[in-house]
């Protein structure tokens, strides 16, 4: 018994610590929307959803610890690395959970939920 309760513990030990994470130590990578964006170097992206005619294409990043409860508080690190990298943050657009970057013509929107991120690349001219 104490064998399989050992064995059953070692198991979830591993699950649990091969999950991504945010660690804002970590550093980070370019983002599979746009070679200019950084994302986290530890998320891991899917698919997004979306179904608003502005967005010319999004992802969804998975990454543990991102957010806090309801993606209430945004990873100021995080941000501080996207304006590193040219990005203003277009703070009086903000809405709610969902944060605007620019450089140049290119808007990207930073849609920050708990434990994961959505990244949307708007078209060109298209109102945000």
């Amino acid at each position: 018994m104490v064998k399989k309760l050992l064995s059953l513990f070692v198991l979830l030990t591993l699950i649990v610590g091969c999950s991504p994470s945010y660690d804002e130590t970590g550093g980070y990578k370019e983002s599979t929307i746009n070679k200019d964006f950084p994302v986290p170097a530890n998320a891991e992206p899917g698919e997004a959803n979306f179904g608003n005619p502005n967005i010319e294409k999004g992802v969804k990043y998975k990454l543990k610890n991102i957010g806090g409860e309801q993606g209430l508080l945004p990873p100021q690190r995080y941000f501080q690395e996207i304006e590193k990298l040219g990005w203003k943050e277009e703070k009086d657009k903000q809405m709610g959970s969902v944060h605007f970057f620019k450089k140049d013509d290119t808007v990207i929107a930073v849609e920050i939920e708990e434990n994961s991120f959505d990244l949307y690349q708007l078209k060109e001219g298209a109102p945000y």
